[in-house]
């Protein structure tokens, strides 16, 4: 395992210097998901919460939590983003909503805390405009799908090494 870069050689906290970096485009792809009962998945299904479009208004929350991501985690640093994309897909079977959040910059630093930072506003929002009818909606699989760009360069989740 690398060295850990957020600790000085004191072990003490402290903010990465990405000063000396070269500005790359950087991506980084996140999902997750919410599971919910099944009278939970056909009311977000059919649209009707009196809350509003659950959906939709997910996906504004998303794009909100990877642009408030330094605010969230305290040694991350402001980045100015250049796309954020939230798609979400259902599996009905399994009463599950998916969302995956795509977050691009050019910048010194890499945009994965900002894409996993918007999968959790966006499944929050979910629970949070739900929670009326289904307290037990579970959240998981958070994780990081992909991420390019930088000095790591290309790297793929399931696969062993960067390439």
């Amino acid at each position: 395992m690398s060295q850990l870069t957020h600790f000085d050689a004191a072990g003490q906290a402290h903010m990465v210097d990405v000063g000396a970096k070269a500005e790359t485009r950087r991506v980084a792809r996140a999902g997750g998901h919410i599971d919910m009962a099944p009278a939970t998945f056909a009311l977000l299904r059919a649209g009707n919460n009196k809350k509003g479009d659950v959906v939709g208004i997910a996906r504004l929350a998303a794009i909100q939590g990877t642009k408030r991501t330094a605010d969230l985690i305290p040694l991350c640093h402001p980045l100015a983003l250049t796309r954020v994309a939230v798609e979400f897909s259902a599996d009905a079977a399994a009463n599950r909503l998916y969302i995956e959040v795509t977050t691009e910059t050019v910048g010194r630093t890499g945009v994965e805390m900002e894409a996993l930072s918007g999968v959790m506003a966006g499944l929050l929002t979910v629970y949070d405009m739900l929670k009326a009818v289904d307290k037990g909606m579970t959240i998981a699989g958070v994780q990081l799908l992909e991420k390019q760009g930088g000095k790591s360069g290309h790297w793929l989740a399931g696969k062993q090494q960067a390439e």
